[in-house]
């Protein structure tokens, strides 16, 4: 067995990037207050507590995408969740819950997969106060953290790693990496879907689809190659 799979999965602008970027250590996925800023699945590999799991960050989900391109980035959460061990599912305790949080709270429950709902924003006892409505989603008890202030990250892992199985690591190191780069609409992620052999990564006519870099590892003859794609 690989590396564990934990997914952050919420609603636009919760904060999943900032959250996913503060468990890895760097700044990998871009943030930014506009929403729908992630597209794609991102993954990262983390270490906490001795223990090793491969994060993944995934676009908001919209209770009613007004698009194609929002279609496929609700194609590309259910997959990460279809692909997770855990969950988290993250909230922004700031706005209070709304339809789309409901939404995303029902797809969850029907996954039947291990959840933590995580409230993001909590940096005042105000808001720890507000935490509470959260409860009516029957998915246990809320964890309060702040993403932006580094804030419950420790807790939230720990409770993180309780849920994992452990991993056999064999084969993921090494390898050399290859990335497509070349200008906007070019067919870059096409190709990163054929070479994959499924459809991983948003494809839209709109130039500029893909936002983030997105690492895959593949595994020809024996040897491990990362297959990169990368924004125009």
């Amino acid at each position: 067995m690989s590396k564990p799979i934990v997914a952050i999965v919420g609603r636009p602008n919760v904060g999943k990037s900032t959250l996913f970027n503060r468990i890895v250590g760097q700044r990998i996925a871009i943030t930014a207050n506009e929403a729908g800023t992630t597209r794609d699945r991102i993954f990262a590999p983390v270490e906490w507590e001795d223990r090793e799991f491969v994060i993944v960050d995934t676009g908001g989900l919209e209770s009613r995408p007004e698009d194609n391109l929002g279609e496929e980035v609700r194609r590309q959460v259910g997959e990460a969740i279809a692909d997770a061990d855990a969950i988290i599912f993250l909230t922004d305790v700031s706005a209070g819950i709304t339809l789309a949080d409901s939404e995303v709270a029902d797809a969850l429950r029907r996954s039947q997969k291990p959840v933590i709902l995580a409230a993001n924003k909590v940096d005042n006892p105000t808001r720890e106060l507000a935490m509470a409505e959260f409860y009516q989603f029957g998915i246990g008890d809320p964890l309060p953290v702040s993403a932006h202030h580094n804030q419950g990250i420790g807790v939230l892992l720990d409770e993180v790693v309780a849920l994992l199985p452990y991993a056999d690591d064999k084969g993921e190191q090494g390898g050399m990496r290859l990335a497509i780069v070349g200008r906007p609409n070019t067919g870059k992620s096409s190709l990163f879907n054929a070479l994959v052999g499924e459809e991983r990564v948003v494809v839209s006519e709109i130039p500029g689809t893909t936002r983030d870099s997105i690492d895959t590892r593949l595994e020809r003859e024996g040897e491990g190659i990362v297959l990169v794609d990368t924004a125009g």
